[in-house]
Parts: structure tokens; C-alpha cells; sequence
């Protein structure tokens, strides 16, 4: 899994999360890559829904 696809699982906006914390986004997807899917998680449990609600995916119906 990519970090592009758990942002997305996540129905977080990549593109929005991206330029409005870019460093949060670069801390985030270095550790995405050195860990597994389950592991961030685990020590972004309580973060994730912050950036989820600064930065929600708009899904198209």
C-alpha cells in the first residue's frame, strides 16, 4: 500500500493535506515508509481525525 492509497482509505485529501501542512505531510509519509500500514496507525491514531477534518475528502457522487 501506497501512501497516496492509506490517504485515501483514510478520506483524506492528499493534494489538500499536501500544501496545507507540507511538513506534517513529509513526517507522515517518511514514517508511512519505513513502517507498516497498521503501525502508522497505531501512532497516528488520535492525529489522523485532526488532519481527516482540516482536510476531508469531497467524494463525488
Amino acid at each position: 500500500m501506497t501512501f497516496s492509497e492509506y490517504l485515501l482509505s483514510k478520506n483524506i485529501d492528499e493534494s489538500s493535506f499536501s500544501a496545507g501542512d507540507n511538513t506534517i505531510y513529509a513526517q507522515w509519509k517518511y514514517l508511512f515508509d519505513q513502517s507498516s500500514p497498521n503501525s502508522f496507525t497505531d501512532q497516528k491514531k488520535f492525529k489522523i481525525n485532526q488532519i481527516r477534518r482540516k482536510h476531508l475528502l469531497k467524494l463525488e457522487k
